[in-house]
């Protein structure tokens, strides 16, 4: 149940901080737009905020080390402001979350309860703390999307929640089940972002490759993404992490007639040797892998395909590690994230026989990045003498700054009024990882 909002609210100032991935990122923009709505000022400093919010992270052990040390250092910035803790390490760590001394500590979910608690909280230092069972969650929440002030890309939430179940993960304990925006609320929100001036629309969510599973109407993935670019025609679609299975010839076919996704798929990979994947309860094989990767470069010719791994994870023997190596080189990944495993207490995998020493997690994440970086100066070369259509969103030393629709970083000198357009650019060279070329007029 959402709470009432604080009738005799005072208009305040709030900064937000942020950790985490792209959905924390959708959810802080959202509460940014109720705070704006509702007559508050969103700020960039904390020093002077009346309020401070950080919307802290759980999929690590360090990120959750990184969301108490936000907490301990924005007290320390501005001792006086009202402190909000929210989030999934919050959900996951309440009573430890309670500990820090913020004056209102939420889970994952319910932004429009959370801001009425910092405005009750502001008002009288009524402190709150709302934490529910996220396992027990059915309902999607529907937030406002888009960014306050920013006109190039957005990002469109369209599912929350993992069923899942990885032997390395908290999420589905942070963000419970799958829950689905219906698909016409899609439309609406595409049509709207469209509307009003975004260029491009990230199609993101903690599992989106599960979309519609809840709904039980028959409708996948495939089906959402084409509802939205159908809704916003000329409006480039970039889609969130995929699990690979999803990647199918009907996948496939239906994404490339819309005509406006983006050649860009992250796939969740996290090892490259079937033996680890199977400790980590993934769902898939590297076979399965692979012909995800295949059928996307002959459906989207020129595709950047990106990927997670992680490094270390218990059980991983060096020959394991030697076989994630030759897979990354098979996949040919155009950028990968590579972390050294983190234990996540509360996990599986936390317990498991064979855990890896720590220096040599991190040797391995050092060796695989190397592999990765080889690779992605590979497909940065293969761009040369491409043109491609660059979304512009800044301006630095005479040169503009976007990214491709195969998610490749483009430099290209020219004038003013770029930013926030889509330019085809002819590339002739790399310089420093990233593209450099000429716009096309």
């Amino acid at each position: 149940m959402q709470l009432l909002f604080f009738p005799e609210r005072i208009a305040m100032n709030v900064f937000i901080y942020t950790l985490g991935c792209k959905v924390n990122q959708y959810e802080s923009q959202a509460v940014a737009t109720l705070l704006t709505e509702r007559g508050h000022t969103v700020v960039s400093c904390a020093a002077g905020a009346d309020a401070i919010i950080i919307n802290t992270c759980a999929v690590t052990a360090e990120s959750g080390r990184k969301s108490r040390q936000a907490v301990r250092r924005y007290k320390n910035v501005n001792p006086d402001a009202v402190c909000v803790i929210c989030g999934c390490w919050s959900q996951t760590s309440a009573d430890e979350a309670s500990m820090l001394g913020a004056d209102v500590v939420f889970g994952s979910g319910d932004r429009i309860g959370l801001v009425a608690a910092v405005e009750k909280a502001l008002a009288d230092r009524t402190p709150a703390l709302e934490i529910d069972e996220a396992l027990r969650r059915r309902a999607f929440e529907y937030l406002p999307s888009g960014n306050v002030g920013e006109r190039t890309r957005a990002l469109l939430k369209i599912e929350d929640g993992c069923s899942n179940f990885c032997t390395y993960c908290i999420i589905p304990y942070a963000r419970g089940p799958v829950r689905s925006m219906d698909i016409d609320t899609i439309r609406a929100e595409a049509q709207s972002l469209a509307t009003r001036g975004f260029r491009e629309i990230v199609v993101t969510g903690i599992e989106i490759a599960s979309w519609g599973r809840d709904l039980k109407n028959g409708l996948t993935l495939a089906d959402a993404v084409a509802a939205a670019a159908k809704a916003a025609p000329g409006v480039r679609l970039r889609l969130g992490s995929l699990e690979p299975r999803v990647i199918d010839e009907e996948f496939c076919r239906v994404i490339k007639d819309c005509g406006t996704v983006c050649r860009h798929f992250h796939l969740s990979l996290q090892s490259g040797c079937d033996e680890t994947l199977t400790r980590m309860k993934r769902k898939y094989d590297t076979e399965r892998f692979y012909r995800s990767v295949e059928l996307l470069r002959r459906y989207f010719p020129g595709c950047g395909i990106t990927a997670d791994l992680i490094t270390g994870f218990p059980g991983e023997t060096e020959e394991e590690f030697e076989k994630t190596l030759s897979f990354i080189k098979r996949c040919a990944f155009s950028q990968m994230h590579v972390f050294p495993y983190s234990v996540r207490p509360g996990t599986p995998a936390a317990v498991m026989p064979g855990q890896v020493d720590k220096s040599v997690r991190q040797e391995r994440a050092a060796r695989a990045s190397e592999t990765a970086e080889i690779c992605k100066n590979e497909f940065l070369y293969s761009q040369i003498g491409e043109t491609l259509p660059v979304l512009f969103e800044r301006r630095s030393d005479g040169a503009w700054q976007g990214h491709s629709d195969n998610y490749a970083l483009v430099h290209a000198p020219g004038g003013e009024g770029l930013r926030n357009t889509v330019a085809n650019v002819q590339i002739k060279s790399v310089k420093n990882g990233a593209l450099w070329g000429d716009i096309i007029l």
